[in-house]
């Protein structure tokens, strides 16, 4: 996909890899923006920060169902198609067991229904044209694992799932999907995990390189425009997942003695 010109939708906008997205989107002269998020008051001053680029902010919790339907719907009312939508927003726990059912209820309702959400509001449209993109953040933690975090592993993975599986559903009616899978990002996420010395965010800070958010965006843009189903930031995910993949046994017995090293005084 080249983005000049196309209409994009972005929900958990209002920063981190979301608000990236939104400004190398915009230095690619999209046609319009969508932004959505939470924070209603962040996601708006944002729009402001974006020159000449046509925006619409959005308060929308990912989690109502009928709040992504009336984005989904005010863009089309406003812009006439959506061509991209990214569905960005996630959260962590930093639970194992311990984790509770209600941050297992929260957390499976941003990280995995929201795309859901997101499929059923927009797709509609996108199959009458014939043509559309979806783009869904799930982290290289859905390819390989989550150490400490036992919802947010299951629910990444989940993600990657879902987004291969609407590839495989609706690829030959002219959808194209992408499923991002970054590493170690250098967000609030990540940084808080590393100040309370998390061991999840010392393996991730451990395990490669950590990007900012503009480079996650620049990979992006090069993954769009090779339409390619798993865009990494990390090129190394892609041989932890291939290790994976041939020898399960030695790569859970090298990620437990990686979390032994970390745990060493």
């Amino acid at each position: 996909m080249i983005l000049q010109d196309k209409v994009v939708v972005i929900t958990g906008a209002a920063g981190g890899i979301g608000s990236a997205l939104a400004r190398r989107f915009a230095a690619e002269k999209v046609g319009a923006l969508v932004l959505a998020d939470l924070d209603g008051d962040r996601v708006n001053a944002l729009a402001g920060e974006l020159g000449d680029t046509e925006v619409m902010a959005a308060d929308v919790d990912v989690t109502d169902e009928d709040q992504i339907a009336e984005l989904v719907n005010e863009a089309l009312r406003q812009f006439t198609r959506i061509d991209l939508f990214c569905s960005n927003a996630g959260i962590t726990t930093g639970a194992g067991l311990e984790a509770t059912d209600e941050q297992w209820e929260r957390i499976w309702s941003v990280n995995v229904l929201a795309h859901v959400y997101a499929a059923r509001a927009v797709l509609p449209s996108m199959l009458e044209r014939g043509e559309g993109y979806l783009l869904q953040t799930c982290s290289a933690a859905g390819l390989l694992t989550s150490i400490g975090d036992a919802p947010y592993a299951v629910t990444k993975h989940a993600a990657v799932s879902f987004a291969e599986w609407l590839a495989i559903t609706y690829g030959g009616q002219g959808i194209k999907v992408s499923a991002l899978c970054p590493q170690g990002v250098d967000t609030p996420m990540l940084r808080q995990g590393l100040d309370s010395k998390h061991v999840g965010a010392q393996v991730v800070a451990a395990g490669g390189a950590v990007l900012s958010p503009d480079e996650v965006a620049e990979s992006v843009v090069q993954g769009l425009a090779d339409e390619r189903m798993l865009i990494l930031p990390h090129p190394e995910v892609a041989k932890y997942y291939q290790r994976r993949a041939t020898d399960t046994d030695r790569w859970v017995a090298g990620m437990r003695n990686l979390i032994a090293s970390i745990a060493a005084p």
